[in-house]
């Protein structure tokens, strides 16, 4: 394990616990299934035992997951059952970004519109108690909405968790910095306001809220740490990582948490090989998900680190790239034709560039620019589910707020009113919006 300060960092965060069991009126912990929340919150259960403290969990529940993590939630909620206070099993019809695909960039999780198509059930038996539903949660959860955002969810909940209990709230987080940018931004930014100058603390900003904090036990440790924790102190854990490893993942690529977003999406063919059964049904519940376990690390799906096949040019991939769209999209291939003609049309009336002169590459600096055509520009622009063609220098229009609305209605949330950030196409959109739901 990590040491500094003649402190390993398991004591480490036992002693975050305890501060935090101490400082704060009240405390819940946010866990997802995978080894760190999972870790954390059975430290977590440890100090409270040691100090007569409980605390609260939130689990928001994505349907489409691991069996395997299922299990071991239900394996959590009995390990620390003697300890909690509540457990927010959250089957909540939120809406969660979808990577993989160009006709649904997000799906609603636990939608009844699309019952038959879930991938499980709600969870029955003895944790059926622990389940809030889209029938029966709070009354007081007058801000939920059905298909509302991830991340507004937590804020709302955070909101709503402190007016609850009052005081100072402490809620848990299980990331460490070293995961990724993302994460050690999240942590070290010297804009974030700290809970008594603690720096493993960040004060949550939202409306008027002022009065919860997160807290982030482990950040500093390594994966190396965790697993060493796991067989210290005999911790359960996601049997899933043991089948990843077993199928030749490191322990450093291992990843959980909903598998159809930017970075998850990379481990699709994982879910594929680890739990088939499991993936048949998402197969059914995702659009695209196929599509991404065989492309999610190609080009096809806007990997920059990766580069078209290379036995095509890029205007070769570019129509590959639109005919592959019009097998099961037909209209989207079509308005990004258009805007692709459109965009051959002015290069050859403004600056006397002929279609046939459009050349595969130019210098990619003066492309990211947008100062000159190319073939691999308009390939990009294809690949990165760009439907406004932005990066071919259009805006956005009134016809294209319809278009993609007339999408809508046949394939089911292809984009929604935040898709644009411009005020008068949110209001044209919102009004069609009304006449598709």
């Amino acid at each position: 394990m990590k040491i500094y300060k003649e402190q390993n960092v398991l004591d480490a965060a036992f002693e975050r616990l305890e501060y935090a069991f101490t400082e704060f009126d009240n405390l819940y912990f946010s866990v997802s299934g995978g080894k760190d929340s999972s870790i954390m919150v059975q430290l977590a259960a440890k100090v409270a035992r040691k100090m007569n403290k409980k605390f609260s969990v939130l689990y928001i529940d994505l349907e489409a997951q691991y069996r395997a993590t299922i299990d071991h939630v239900k394996v959590l909620i009995d390990e620390c059952e003697d300890v909690i206070e509540d457990w927010y099993w959250c089957a909540l019809p939120l809406s969660l970004r979808n990577a993989v695909s160009v006709i649904q960039p997000k799906w609603i999780c636990w939608d009844k519109k699309d019952k038959s198509k879930w991938v499980r059930q709600m969870p029955t038996g003895k944790y059926k108690k622990y389940v809030v539903n889209e029938d029966n949660y709070p009354e007081e959860w007058t801000w939920f909405e059905r298909g509302m955002e991830f991340e507004e969810f937590i804020l709302y909940f955070a909101q709503w968790f402190n007016e609850k209990h009052g005081g100072i709230t402490g809620a848990g987080i299980g990331i460490r910095s070293d995961e990724s940018l993302n994460r050690f931004s999240t942590i070290i930014s010297d804009k974030k306001v700290r809970y008594k100058d603690k720096p493993w603390t960040t004060q949550v900003k939202f409306k008027h809220l002022q009065n919860v904090y997160n807290f982030y036990p482990i950040y500093d440790w390594r994966t190396e740490d965790d697993w060493g924790a796991v067989a210290k102190l005999d911790l359960k854990f996601n049997e899933i990582y043991e089948l990843m490893y077993k199928n030749g993942v490191s322990i450093h690529e291992q990843r959980l948490c909903q598998p159809y977003g930017d970075d998850q999406r990379n481990g699709l063919d994982q879910f594929k090989a680890l739990e088939y059964e499991t993936w048949e049904k998402v197969l059914n519940r995702v659009h695209g998900v196929n599509f991404g376990n065989i492309y999610a690390r190609t080009s096809l799906l806007g990997n920059i680190k990766s580069e078209k096949p290379s036995n095509m040019t890029w205007e070769q991939y570019a129509v590959w790239l639109l005919e592959t769209i019009g097998l099961y999209a037909p209209e989207l291939r079509d308005h990004y034709h258009k805007k692709i003609r459109t965009f051959l049309d002015w290069y050859e009336k403004e600056e006397g560039v002929r279609v046939e002169d459009i050349k595969d590459e130019e210098d990619s600096k003066l492309e990211t620019a947008k100062k000159v055509a190319s073939w691999r520009r308009i390939a990009r622009a294809i690949e990165r589910n760009d439907f406004w063609m932005k990066r071919l220098s259009f805006g956005q229009t009134k016809g294209d707020v319809e278009r993609m609305f007339e999408l809508k209605k046949k394939y089911s949330d292809l984009l929604d009113a935040d898709a644009t950030n411009d005020k008068h196409l949110k209001q044209i959109a919102n009004e069609l919006n009304k006449g598709v739901d």
